[in-house]
């Protein structure tokens, strides 16, 4: 995928989960929506990884930390 098609997903998950989680009533639907955004900074994390330094796994192995963490 190109860049702007990756970037653009990830703003649209971004968008949709801060959305939902400032008008969540309930908590479940609140810590989906926080999983939302993790989400979308961790495909920004491997996006960037791969155009900026493609011969190291920086951006994969911390998106897995941080995804694995929660």
């Amino acid at each position: 995928m190109m860049l702007e098609h990756v970037l653009f997903l990830s703003v649209y998950l971004f968008s949709i989960g801060i959305y939902g989680l400032i008008t969540s009533r309930s908590m479940v639907r609140a810590l989906m929506c926080l999983e939302l955004i993790l989400n979308s900074v961790n495909i920004n994390l491997v996006t960037f990884s791969d155009i900026f330094d493609s011969r190291q796994l920086k951006g994969e192995i911390f998106s897995i930390y941080s995804h694995c963490s929660c």
